[in-house]
This record gives structure tokens, sequence and C-alpha cells, in this order.
């Protein structure tokens, strides 16, 4: 096996890096700062139909996260199958994927259709709120099955080193998400004014479009290691399918836990109000735009670790750990100082009442707080532990936090104490702080350092 000096870990340690993180945060950015201008919009239609957005967003991001947990447990094999440039077998795993991201697209996409107003109920009783939701949730809910494939192309794009045209649709389809969102909701440029129908209307274009680049790109050329026949994507075998499914679902169930755990912790916040709601929609917006250099290191840490195990490079797969979590440490410091320092210009673009600024600003210094052991937690659980298969004390261990102790502090803080929407977030986010101490526990005894194809 070969042994790597300190001088050559150092050089393809932060070429590699740079490489697979840039694009992705590039597309974070552009993604959430887009986003970020599509909820002023929203927001300029006022408090309940701001609060219906983030609540029908709440709704998509179960969709997005159930489709996440299932793909980013099935690209472990891909990332270490990259590593030895099995391109038969990542196609067989790309098959997997998709069969599993239509499964899940098709059961959200019937219940939303059939039940809009009773799952909307389940966050706010406003009816106000709900029939917004309702109304933004019909036509969304269509594009789900082509969004899960794009979701599918998009991730394993990432493992295979090759993000950068998936990158570039990506924004594409997001700036036009935003221009037709101006046409649309406003009535610009002769288009119709639809309100909140028309920001629906605009995402369903915008993702139909990405899928259709996505997909033309993959099978332009038929050397793309996804650009697999029918029958190289389904024709997986049943141990590979008990492989890939045994490392795969508890990623899922973690997943799907975790999100069902934290949109709980909507209900709590919908208890207190409208405001409240737009509130956490916003302040959320802005800490994501803040929190995408993180994302972006996440995905290169698990493709590098990935890699390496795959290569059977176990040493420089701990040496890579260690070093992400060092660099996530400064990083984070860093960006949360940032954070606190600009959030009053941030907060001006929004028209809101005073009372709901301040209630925002407050939100903000406490994200800017907690920021650190948020990062590190995600870092270590996605971009570390499962890159080894680890999964199951992954999932073991975010549920245990989220719901034996986030989701109690949030019902507690708003109906005990009656406390401020920023205090429950506060109360909230403290389970971030403990479960980095465990998972950090985790990385230094290695077990979570395994080939998963040999």
């Amino acid at each position: 096996m070969r042994r790597w000096t300190s001088e050559d870990i150092n050089r393809h340690f932060y070429r590699t890096m740079l490489t697979i993180a840039l694009p992705i945060i590039i597309q974070h950015l552009i993604s959430i700062g887009l986003n970020m201008v599509d909820t002023v919009m929203i927001g300029r239609l006022g408090e309940n139909e701001l609060a219906a957005i983030g609540i029908a967003n709440r709704i998509y991001f179960m969709f997005a996260i159930f489709c996440f947990g299932f793909y980013s447990g099935a690209s472990v094999f891909v990332s270490q199958y990259w590593g030895v440039k099995d391109i038969g077998n990542i196609r067989k795993i790309f098959g997997i994927e998709i069969t599993g991201g239509l499964i899940i697209s098709s059961v959200f996409t019937m219940l939303l259709l059939i039940f809009p107003y009773q799952i909307m109920g389940i966050f706010i009783n406003d009816p106000i709120v709900i029939a917004h939701g309702v109304d933004y949730l019909r036509i969304v809910s269509l594009i789900f099955m082509f969004t899960s494939l794009s979701f599918a192309i998009s991730f394993n794009s990432r493992s295979i080193r090759m993000i950068k045209v998936p990158t570039i649709i990506n924004v594409i389809a997001i700036a036009l998400n935003t221009f037709l969102n101006y046409c649309l909701i406003y009535g610009n440029f002769g288009m119709p004014m639809l309100g909140i129908k028309g920001a629906a209307l605009a995402t369903f274009i915008a993702r139909l479009l990405e899928f259709v680049l996505l997909s033309a790109y993959v099978y332009k050329d038929r050397s793309h290691p996804l650009a697999g026949t029918v029958t190289e994507l389904f024709s997986w075998e049943k141990s590979m399918l008990k492989k890939v499914f045994k490392t795969s679902f508890p990623v899922f169930i973690n997943e799907v836990l975790w999100v069902t755990g934290t949109s709980v912790y909507y209900i709590a916040y919908g208890l207190i109000g409208a405001e409240a709601v737009a509130v956490v929609q916003v302040s959320f917006t802005i800490s994501d735009f803040f929190q995408s250099l993180f994302f972006g290191i996440g995905g290169a840490c698990a493709v590098m670790i990935g890699n390496e195990l795959g290569r059977n490079e176990i040493q420089n797969a701990y040496t890579y750990a260690l070093r992400f979590i060092k660099i996530t440490f400064v990083f984070s410091i860093l960006i949360s100082i940032l954070m606190y320092l600009i959030r009053i210009p941030i907060i001006g673009f929004y028209d809101f009442k005073e009372s709901t600024n301040l209630m925002l600003s407050r939100a903000l210094i406490v994200s800017a707080i907690f920021l650190a052991p948020k990062m590190q937690s995600y870092m270590i659980i996605v971009g570390i532990l499962r890159s080894g298969g680890d999964t199951r004390f992954c999932m073991v261990t975010d549920s245990i936090f989220v719901w034996l102790i986030g989701i109690p502090l949030a019902f507690i803080s708003v109906l005990v104490f009656k406390w401020p929407i920023y205090l429950v977030l506060a109360a909230v986010f403290v389970e971030e702080v403990f479960k980095f101490a465990v998972i950090y526990s985790r990385v230094l005894s290695k077990k979570w350092l395994n080939n998963l194809i040999s």
C-alpha cells in the first residue's frame, strides 16, 4: 500500500478540495442568494403569504431530504467505485438511485394532491396561510418526479468529480426561477399577475428545464459515467441491492427522522403565530447563505474520503477527516462574526414591521452563536462518518438528539415558558453542542473507516 508524505497529502488535499468544493459553494451561494430575493418578493405580498411559502417550502424540503437521505447512502458506493474507476457498477448504483427517487417523489406528489389542506394544517391553523400554501403546493408537487431525477444526476456528479456543468445548469435554472417570479408574482413584462401561484409556476418551469438540460448533458456523450443504457442502469444483482440497502437505509431513516423532527419544530413555531414563522423562514434563508461554504466543503469531504477508502488508503482518509474538522472550525468562527456584523443591513431589505425586524435581528444573532457546533456536526455526519458507511451510528445519534432533546425543548419553550421566537431557536440549537461532542469522539475512535466495495 502506497504511503504518502506530508507534502503529498497537503498538495493533493487542497487542490482536490477546491476542485470539488468551489462549484458547490458557488451553486449554493447563487441558489440561496436568489432565494433571498424570492423571499423579499413574496414578503412584499404580506406576512401571511411569506408564512405560507415558508411552510410549503418546508414540505418541499422534506421531500428533498428524503431523496438526499437515499442518495447520500448510495453515493458512498459511487465515490468508492470511482476511486477504482469501476464505471459498470457506478451505473448500476445510479439505476438503484433513480428507482428509489421515483418512488419517493410519487408518494409525495400523491399525498400533496389528495391531502393538501390537511398537510398544511399540521403546521399552522391560520386558514388564510393554509389556503395560500395549498395554492403553491398543488402546482409545485407536479414537478417532484423530474426534480428527484435532477437531484440524482447532480448528487452523483459530485461523487465522480464532474460537477462543473451540472452546477452551471443549476444556476441557470435558479436564475430563471427568480426572473419568472418577478414576472409572474407581480405581472411584469406583460405576464399575468398571479401572486403566490406565480411563484409556484415559476418553480415548475425552472425545475423542468433543469431536468431536460441535465439529461441532455449526461447523454450527449455515452462515455459519461452516468450515461447508462436501460440494461446497464437496471441490471443490478440482488446482492448489490442488498449491500446498498444495508448502507442507505439507515441514512434514509436518519434523514426522515431528522427532517420530520425539524418540521415538528415548525409546529412549535406556528403556535407562536404567522410572524414567528415568517421570522424563522427569513432567518434560515439568511443563515443558509452564510453556510454555503460548509455545504461545499462537506461535499468535498464526502467525496475525497470516499475515494481514499475505495482505494484502501485508510490513513489518508483519517488524516483528511481531522483536517476537514479543523478547517470547519476556523471558517465557522469567522463566518459567525461576519453574520453578526452585517445582519442589520440585510434585514433592511425586508418590508416588515419594526417588531418583526427586531425578532429577526435577534434570531440571526442566535444563529451566529450556534453556527460552529452546527456546521461541525454537519461536516462529521455527512462528510466523514457516512463516507465510511457508519450510517447506523449517525442515524441513532441524530435521531436521539433531535427527538429527545431538541423537540421537547422547543415545545417547553413555547407552551410552558412562552418565550419569543429567538429564544425558542436558542433552546432548539442547544442539541447541536452536545451532539458534536458525541460524534467527534466517534471520529477519533476510527470505527467508521470502512472499505465497502472490497
